[in-house]
């Protein structure tokens, strides 16, 4: 399938999710297969314009995770589009804006969901953008605001006509949050109603329920967020249910592995990378070196890998036996060695990976 002149060679999608999908989780997990497009955690337009340094992180990505989309968000129709034209720039297949985070301090500036409170509004943001840049423009958005106001068919008509090249619909309002469950019945009825790809959200845990998304209606293709976190090859196994195949099974080292891996790839990553492999707004797209000399720096780098292997940890550990032990020895772990050790002898991996960068 295609995103405008952007072909997938899968149409699930990772969803992106603040905190968690980074490039080295993302790189992972296209490793596994199955995986026809990445997104990036959500940057702000503000930021990338303003060149606010923690914003430009999250715009980083290799040319191991193409195709590439970066997610912005914002309000003002002029700085999204000067902010597309810098993610244009970066190189990134695609931009896609966010229309649908209900959290509160990205809402109450007139960005995420609240500009589906103003269908006509968010369809100016994206007759600006795609005036702007070559690259396709598509929208992740919700069911609505609330019960009571469920714009997603208007919203998704407008944006079509404004340029998008193809919407990815979450089907719970902002009320709702993540609570409740979503609603596939207006997501295929938007679907159906458009000629651009629509793709869904919501849900998704099991390889099986991707595959019955896809089969049930009218989607072209499948996001899939707080499954991927629970299960990196849930995209490679939906594949393999989509293509009459049985589904491969994921052992307890490959589990292990994987964990040992992203704790591999966030120590390291940047290291040694080939010329134009990496891709950021940060220090014009290369990754400075760690000091093998400043030992402070080189603790607190190691501790911000432990945390974020802790927040992995609260998604990746639901639905193994005993997990609850895992998660609450890898929130107790102190070093990367002991985290090491406590993955190790959890999943039992014969042999650890030394590198995967």
């Amino acid at each position: 399938m295609k995103i405008g002149p952007v072909s997938l060679s899968s149409p699930f999608v990772i969803a992106p999710m603040a905190g968690m999908t980074d490039t080295a989780f993302r790189r992972l997990v296209k490793r596994q297969g199955g995986c026809g497009l990445v997104v990036t955690e959500m940057v702000s337009s503000e930021g990338l314009v303003r060149g606010i340094d923690r914003t430009l992180e999250y715009t980083e990505f290799t040319e191991e995770e193409r195709p590439v989309s970066i997610q912005i968000f914002g309000g003002d129709p002029e700085k999204m589009a000067d902010a597309a034209q810098i993610v244009e720039s970066l190189g990134a297949d695609i931009v896609d804006v966010n229309m649908g985070c209900p959290v509160r301090k990205i809402s109450r500036h007139n960005a995420g969901c609240s500009l589906m409170r103003e269908p006509q509004h968010a369809a100016s943001v994206i007759a600006a953008m795609t005036k702007k840049v070559r690259i396709p423009v598509t929208v992740k958005m919700r069911a609505g605001w609330s019960d009571d106001s469920i714009t997603a068919p208007e919203l998704a008509q407008r944006v079509q006509d404004a340029g998008a090249a193809a919407v990815a619909v979450h089907g719970r309002t902002a009320e709702q949050s993540y609570s409740g469950q979503s609603d596939w019945s207006l997501i295929d009825r938007v679907a159906e109603s458009l000629s651009i790809p629509v793709f869904g959200s919501g849900d998704c845990i099991e390889p099986e329920q991707v595959l019955e998304r896809m089969r049930g209606g009218n989607v072209s293709g499948v996001l899939v967020g707080r499954g991927v976190l629970r299960n990196p090859w849930i995209l490679a196994q939906a594949g393999d249910l989509v293509a009459g195949r049985p589904m491969r099974v994921i052992t307890d080292e490959a589990r292990g592995r994987f964990l040992i891996e992203y704790m591999e790839l966030l120590l390291h990553d940047g290291e040694n990378d080939a010329d134009g492999f990496r891709h950021s707004a940060n220090t014009g797209g290369v990754r400075l070196q760690a000091d093998p000399h400043d030992l402070a720096g080189r603790a607190r780098h190691e501790r911000w890998v432990i945390n974020k292997m802790r927040a992995l940890m609260s998604w990746y550990s639901k639905g193994l036996h005993n997990g609850g032990h895992l998660r609450t020895d890898i929130n107790a772990a102190t070093s990367i060695a002991q985290a090491r050790d406590i993955i190790e002898h959890f999943f039992s991996v014969a042999e650890t990976a030394t590198s995967a960068v």
